[in-house]
């Protein structure tokens, strides 16, 4: 199997084996029981759209809340590997996220942490072990009081083969490295914990070229922190795995030690929601430079701007990470986005949805039109040749994105509108 590769991030195309088992995994999922999240959030909406976008693994997020738990055990069955499957065989995760907020070093400190148990065993002693913490009922993102570094301690007495990776890691208020509450360093954050903290994820506002920008010498790995089963959302950023087989095992050793981590499909930085600096309320927002120029003040209600992860990272970064943790990568907008620049319309609209199903049906996966397959087998079926040229454009980074910032996602522009925008 032939993916083309982002040509900025690879001169050659990247071939994977034809003897291993490719994985393109999501893992990073919330249950309808979390806040902010759609209400129809189910597994058997999960599966369902996760095959469509092409995805063969996904997190099953939110174990410990008791009703999510519930749907779990009724839905899934767990192999001897560490895999929940449905009847039909589609492939989840043991896998949740916390929010702690704690005081270190002098300052309020809030981070997201993702969780990832290797069975039912272990998932069972972690949610033990959180609800001696705090309750578990009340969101399926549950907050804790508790320091990244004493939680990593006690679920590694737990099991070391527990995983824990910092989420979204450079957004303003929840990621480890965020402006708003964060720490400068994973050794500030965890101390005398940093060695059991084997990779950060990028999050949506960042890309693995500027996290290697900070010297960490972790791998970098990319979920979609989907909120919703649609699929502009899950799977929008993924991690894709070349394993001799696929157990919880080898994905945690591929995320360890990068053998078997193939690659990461990242939104372009800018689409994010935090990449530039600005406040949402005044509809303002400006680049790194720009924020310097305005002493960090916003010019419409002289307040301090909520400073985002382009800053951020030109901020504290220390040098590059080792050649051997970085990982090609692509760079991608979602096919609806793709579509609604076409047609002008929603990615919710109906127009939107009848030109999506007619592709999947012609090509069966959202990543075989994005990524497998070349302009000649998509002009058979594509006659809209603006939508023809944008899905080769998003394939080699050619697409402009006015960038996001302070909650409002970043908007991709073509035609006139393209000197508004900024060339990822």
């Amino acid at each position: 199997m032939e993916i083309i590769a982002d040509p900025k991030k690879s001169e050659d195309f990247l071939v994977f084996s034809k003897t291993k088992k490719i994985v393109f995994a999501d893992l990073q999922i919330h249950s309808r029981y979390a806040r902010a999240t759609s209400k129809n959030i189910n597994i058997d909406n999960l599966e369902k759209y996760a095959r469509i976008k092409g995805l063969d693994l996904l997190g099953i997020g939110d174990f410990q809340h008791p009703l999510w738990r519930k749907e779990i055990n009724e839905k899934l069955s767990e192999d001897n590997q560490g895999i929940l499957r449905t009847k039909t065989g589609f492939m989840f995760l043991w896998q949740t996220e916390v929010s702690l907020m704690f005081s270190q070093g002098g300052k309020r400190r809030a981070v997201h942490l993702l969780i990832f148990a290797p069975n039912v065993k272990i998932a069972d002693k972690i949610t033990s072990y959180l609800g001696s913490k705090g309750r578990l009922d009340y969101d399926g993102r549950p907050i804790f009081g508790i320091s990244c570094r004493d939680l990593t301690k006690d679920l590694k007495e737990i099991d070391d083969k527990i995983e824990i990776i910092p989420a979204h890691c450079m957004t303003p208020w929840f990621g480890i490295f965020g402006s708003q509450s964060g720490f400068d360093s994973l050794k500030e954050c965890f101390q005398d914990q940093t060695n059991k903290i084997y990779a950060i994820e990028s999050g949506m506002s960042a890309n693995p070229e500027m996290l290697w920008k900070l010297n960490e010498n972790v791998n970098v790995v990319s979920f979609s922190d989907a909120h919703s089963f649609w699929p502009w959302r899950l799977g929008r950023e993924s991690t894709i795995f070349e394993l001799d087989e696929l157990s919880y095992d080898n994905i945690i050793k591929a995320i360890r030690t990068g053998e078997g981590l193939k690659t990461t499909i990242e939104t372009p930085p800018e689409y994010g929601k935090y990449h530039f600096d600005g406040h949402r309320n005044c509809g303002f927002s400006c680049s790194p430079e720009e924020t310097e120029k305005l002493n960090g003040i916003c010019p419409k209600c002289n307040d301090k701007l909520i400073l985002g992860v382009d800053y951020r990272v030109k901020k504290i970064k220390k040098g590059m990470t080792s050649q051997e943790n970085r990982k090609p990568f692509y760079s991608l907008l979602p096919l609806h986005e793709l579509i609604s620049l076409t047609t002008g319309n929603s990615m919710t609209s109906k127009s939107c949805w009848k030109i999506y199903n007619e592709l999947i049906e012609n090509f069966g996966t959202e990543f075989n039109i994005l990524l497998r397959s070349d302009r000649e087998k998509l002009a058979r079926a594509i006659k809209n040749e603006l939508l023809l040229d944008l899905i080769i454009k998003n394939r080699e980074g050619k697409i402009m994105v006015k960038p996001g910032y302070d909650g409002v996602y970043g908007v991709p522009l073509i035609g006139k509108r393209e000197n508004q925008g900024k060339l990822f």
